[in-house]
């Protein structure tokens, strides 16, 4: 990095600034425009992560991460006031550069022993609104690990001055997600596939948790580690380290039999190809699925919730591919699996198809079921109440939607 005294170094600064000032006035969503803006700026910064944190003075006087970007996923996590580095500079109000975390003594180590994140150094700088102190805002770890310079705690400053005053100006409420219990849980997963030259690290220390009753898509490009990823969820491949526990039990190192109950009676699959018997009827591929559950809704039932009602005899080589997925979601559903996983359910469909299927499964969830849903797709993941960003083979960020979108008003 070059001296902050430097001519470009300066014209850089200044764009960034008028950048996040405009996109912080101007754009129609605040919530994006936020997490554009911390992006800029960790990337300028040169950090790993950042995390705006929320006051929430008049509910249960706690503070709590509103959005973030990194590996770290902080959700339903909170802070007593005055409790960690946060705590403390949203109470005292004065901005805080602390080059060596684990050593000071507001840290609170327990965020980085529950997300399995490494915190070494940050800036943490007070949001203000009218003179009242509604949260902070972090940047974590520089990436190089030098100290941080004098222009990067002016732009942190800057920054948590325009968000207060655009929260002010523009009615946000920061908010509170409140998770139901974790559903299941993912440590330190890696992946490994070779040895020696031809080794490839496929899943490089993922960890994350699902709730009970989400939507949770995890995106992606292709090749990211987000299809092996949604494999080990799915008890159809093993990490090769880490740990994976469903419902209180570690399945990391399960035996075969351990895993097959888990497949059998505890999840719903949705894939791209369908994975239909084409000799049987759909009626009969129903049934083929029932035989594996413990207590199936009854066929016409869930024909009836996907609306092929009237297809029960027919051969999936007789359905349009829209009707084909829609089989292959009666068949997740009439197990009442706790987890439904989908892996790019709607590549295979065109437009008006996709959000036909994408309707359906948002109101599966609606009704009470958890989905796990591996896409490409940005537009889809609007729909979410939560994105675990993979890139690398790593989380590089956790967003939550505070009010997702409908399947209908979804545009690609």
């Amino acid at each position: 990095m070059k001296d902050f005294n430097s001519n470009d170094r300066q014209i850089a600064y200044s764009q960034m600034i008028w950048e996040i000032t405009s996109a912080l006035q101007e754009d129609d969503s605040l919530e994006n425009a936020l997490r554009s803006s911390l992006n800029k700026t960790i990337k300028f910064i040169g950090a790993e992560a950042g995390t705006i944190w929320y006051y929430n003075k008049d509910g249960d006087n706690r503070i709590h991460p509103s959005y973030w970007v990194g590996g770290a996923d902080l959700t339903g996590m909170s802070l007593a006031y005055g409790e960690g580095i946060a705590g403390e500079v949203i109470s005292s109000g004065k901005p805080t550069v602390i080059t060596d975390c684990r050593n000071d003594s507001h840290w609170a180590s327990r965020f980085d022993e529950s997300t399995g994140f490494v915190t070494k150094s940050m800036i943490c700088v007070p949001l203000v609104n009218k003179h009242e102190i509604i949260g902070c805002m972090q940047i974590i770890n520089k990436k190089d690990g030098s100290l941080y310079t004098d222009e990067d705690i002016s732009l942190a400053s800057s920054l948590a001055e325009l968000t207060a005053i655009a929260v002010e100006s523009k009615g946000l409420d920061l908010g509170i997600f409140t998770p139901r219990k974790p559903l299941l849980s993912l440590r330190d997963i890696t992946k490994d596939f070779g040895s020696g030259e031809n080794l490839t690290k496929a899943l490089r220390g993922v960890d994350f948790d699902i709730y009970e009753g989400e939507f949770l898509v995890i995106l992606g490009k292709s090749g990211c580690g987000k299809s092996t990823l949604l494999n080990i969820i799915g008890g159809m491949d093993r990490p090769t380290s880490g740990s994976f526990v469903f419902d209180g039990v570690d399945l990391s190192k399960a035996d075969e039999r351990k895993l097959t109950d888990y497949r059998r009676y505890s999840l719903g699959f949705i894939y791209q190809a369908y994975n239909l018997i084409n000799t049987l009827t759909v009626k009969e591929n129903l049934d083929f699925i029932d035989g594996l559950a413990n207590d199936p809704i009854p066929i016409a039932e869930a024909l009836e919730m996907v609306g092929l009602a009237d297809k029960a005899n027919k051969y999936p080589t007789q359905l349009s591919g829209g009707q084909q997925q829609r089989v292959t979601i009666a068949c997740a559903l009439s197990k009442k699996p706790r987890l439904i996983l989908a892996d790019e359910p709607t590549a295979a469909l065109d437009y008006a198809t996709s959000i036909d299927v994408l309707g359906l499964l948002q109101k599966a969830v609606r009704n009470g079921t958890t989905l796990i849903m591996v896409t490409h797709n940005e537009e889809i993941a609007r729909m979410a109440n939560r994105v675990i960003h993979i890139q690398d083979g790593v989380v590089s960020e956790v967003t939550i939607n505070k009010y997702p979108a409908e399947a209908d008003e979804l545009v690609w």
